[in-house]
Parts: C-alpha cells; structure tokens; sequence
C-alpha cells in the first residue's frame, strides 16, 4: 500500500509539473505581437490610434490619408501585422525585434507607406496607406525596434520605415474639414519621443490555437 501511495504521489507531482510548464509556456506566448494578429497601436506621447479611412489626401500623394484619433472605440483603426512582400510570416510565431513587416488597414486592405512627399501639415514625410487587398510595393515595409528579442505586446515600440529610413511619428498636428481634431500621422528623421507606439486593443493570433480576443474587437 505504501508503494502504491508513493507512486501516486509522483504521478500528481509530475502531472502538476507538467500543467504548471504549459501553464508558463501559454503565458509567455500570450505576451507578444504575433503574426497575424489585429491590432490598434496607441501613440504613447500624443495619446492616438493609428488610424485610416477611404478619405484621399488633397496635396502630395493623393493616396489614403492616415491619421491618430483619440476615440479608443473607432472600428478603422485596426491594423493587421503580416510579413514582407513575398516572404510571409508564420501565423502566429511572435515578431522579432527588427523583423520587417507590413502593417494592413482592416477596413480598406492597403497598407501603411511611406515615400518622399511632404506631409500636409508639418512638412515632415507623409505616411499614407497604399495598395489593394493587402498588396502595395516595397515602400509599405516597416521595421519593428524594441528592446528585447520579441514585440512584446506591453512594450513601446518604433516603426522605421525601411524604404527611406524614417519613423512613424505623431507630433500633434489637427486636421480641419472633412476629418475635423484627427493627428497628422507622418515620418520623422529622428528617434524621438514622437515616435513609440504600443499594442492595444486587438486579436492576438497564436500557433493553431483559437485567436485571442484582447479587449473588444
């Protein structure tokens, strides 16, 4: 009886173990960007979400205008994190630091750009979004710089723009009529204060697993 007792005691001792590892595995999986993923992306200095809609730029491009708003709830500032073109992420694996990713608008399908325009109102780069269903050009490649050896989901983070070497930034500007109080959202030269975002809101893939939902979507 004691052998069996003992046994059972063992048995428990690594069952619990087990749990308790992929207990620790699922949490560490939990905490980064993945791919895949839909996410909004929060300006921490300017307290804005990325933002787009189907309104054209009036001057430069005359692309899709992309902008901050302040309304937490705006279902067009979702944003999907996919791979290069022609060189697709894995659904699911987490973002490395200094990984080149694209960043889709949801609504639209184009993706977030930049190129040698000034921006309305600052006359910094403008950022607009470009392409369809997902498919632009090689000007809509983002690298991703953070501190650690993944994004991780609470981190703040700089985008740089791999094409021309700028940061996406916000440092304030309003828009008037038709898209009243939204931020001008452009590329910056210099790392900044103006230029770290953070994951907020959002569906977090992960590897053959149900998508998880991070607050409302």
């Amino acid at each position: 009886m004691e052998i069996i007792h003992g046994v059972q005691v063992l048995v428990k001792s690594v069952l619990f173990v087990l749990l308790w590892c992929q207990c620790e595995g699922r949490d560490s999986e939990l905490s980064y960007v993945t791919c895949g993923s839909l996410v909004k992306l929060l300006n921490t200095r300017h307290n804005v979400r990325l933002h787009s809609h189907d309104v054209k730029y009036g001057s430069g491009s005359g692309q899709q205008s992309v902008t901050g708003v302040e309304n937490a709830d705006d279902s067009n500032s979702y944003w999907q994190i996919r791979g290069k073109p022609n060189r697709p992420c894995k659904r699911g694996v987490a973002i490395k630091c200094g990984e080149a990713i694209r960043i889709t608008h949801m609504k639209t399908g184009r993706n977030l750009h930049s190129h040698r325009f000034n921006s309305p109102l600052s006359n910094n780069q403008e950022v607009s979004a470009f392409g369809e269903s997902g498919e632009g050009d090689d000007l809509d490649v983002w690298a991703v710089q953070c501190d650690n050896d993944h994004w991780e989901r609470d981190e703040a983070v700089r985008f740089k723009h791999v094409g021309t070497d700028v940061y996406l930034s916000v440092t304030g500007e309003q828009y008037g009529h038709p898209i009243r109080g939204q931020r001008e959202v452009h590329g910056m030269k210099s790392a900044n204060q103006n230029n770290w975002w953070r994951s907020m809101e959002g569906v977090f893939i992960q590897p053959s697993q149900e998508p998880l939902r991070h607050d409302e979507l």
